[in-house]
């Protein structure tokens, strides 16, 4: 019995004597065990110049992006530190290239500059980032199109390669005048984000967008019509554009006001206003149906 367990233990020593050997071999001093991936940094606008010559005069040091080289790191600032990039050989593995990102990321990385400015509610509110547009959809370091903002597009082009519907609204005989160049889609809708139905600026019903230009119809005024403060411009009138003159939404002037003032109940009565004959427009005698200062029934 004592043989045995002797025997037992003379076979032990040797693959325990092994193991205490590479347990040494795995932890020598001073040297990690898994040594870590080297760290990339930064080494400046001026290497990257050394290879990327033509983007960098041409296509960022014209734009103004080109202020990062004074305030942060230039091109680095968007792409990461460059030293693994550098001694790859142009690895680009090395370096953060936006056409690999996935939207979100890209967009992240430009809200850590612009994320202060107008672009602020881009990752909250926008139906853009909702819908997976990013900044380099519309924007473009290096190939923009327009000198302002960087757009890949001049407006409204740009907004039509998504927004087909309201091309075709442009496209009526009465509309605003987008296509003409005299208004920018950006002048009512915030494209970054807002609070607002359709990310109309300013107030939520987007009225306030409609003032900017039609000032004389916001009043305060002394009798109010009540649609214009309760529903809005568009409850009368499209926005883009219609087939019917002032942009209606209906084909007659009659019919739009009697979708409200419904005969005989609550609408206007008497021989004047026989709405079967249709002999004119209600606004003939309403003329100030936006609101006035004179009459309770918006007459002249």
């Amino acid at each position: 019995m004592k043989a045995s367990f002797w025997s037992g233990a003379i076979l032990l020593v040797p693959a325990l004597a092994l193991l205490l050997h590479a347990a040494d071999k795995s932890s020598v001093p001073g040297k990690p065990a898994n040594p870590a991936a080297p760290v990339s940094e930064y080494v400046g606008s001026e290497t990257c110049l050394t290879c990327h010559e033509a983007v960098y005069r041409e296509q960022f040091e014209r734009t103004p992006h080109f202020q990062t080289v004074k305030k942060g790191h230039g091109c680095e600032s968007c792409h990461g530190p460059g030293s693994e990039h550098v001694a790859g050989g142009g690895d680009k593995s090395k370096i953060v290239s936006f056409a690999g990102l996935a939207r979100a990321e890209s967009s992240r990385r430009c809200l850590e500059c612009h994320g202060d400015s107008k672009a602020q509610h881009f990752a909250g509110s926008s139906a853009h980032a909702g819908n997976q547009v990013g900044c380099v959809d519309c924007h473009s370091p290096h190939h923009a199109a327009e000198p302002e903002h960087l757009l890949v597009k001049k407006q409204p082009e740009l907004c039509y390669s998504c927004h087909a519907n309201e091309r075709a609204e442009f496209a009526r005989p009465y509309h605003h005048r987008v296509n003409e160049g005299l208004v920018e889609c950006s002048d009512c809708h915030s494209a970054h984000g807002a609070s607002s139905l359709r990310q109309v600026r300013e107030t939520a019903g987007g009225d306030a967008a409609c003032f900017r230009c039609h000032a004389e119809k916001q009043g305060p005024f002394v009798y109010e019509h009540v649609p214009v403060k309760t529903e809005g411009c568009s409850s009368c009138h499209t926005p883009h554009g219609s087939t019917n003159p002032r942009l209606l939404r209906l084909s007659e002037v009659n019919l739009t006001c009697l979708q409200c003032h419904s005969y005989p109940g609550l609408g206007p009565s008497g021989p004047a206003h026989n709405q079967s004959q249709k002999y004119q427009a209600c606004t003939m005698c309403h003329a100030a149906i936006h609101g006035s200062n004179a009459d309770t029934a918006f007459l002249k």
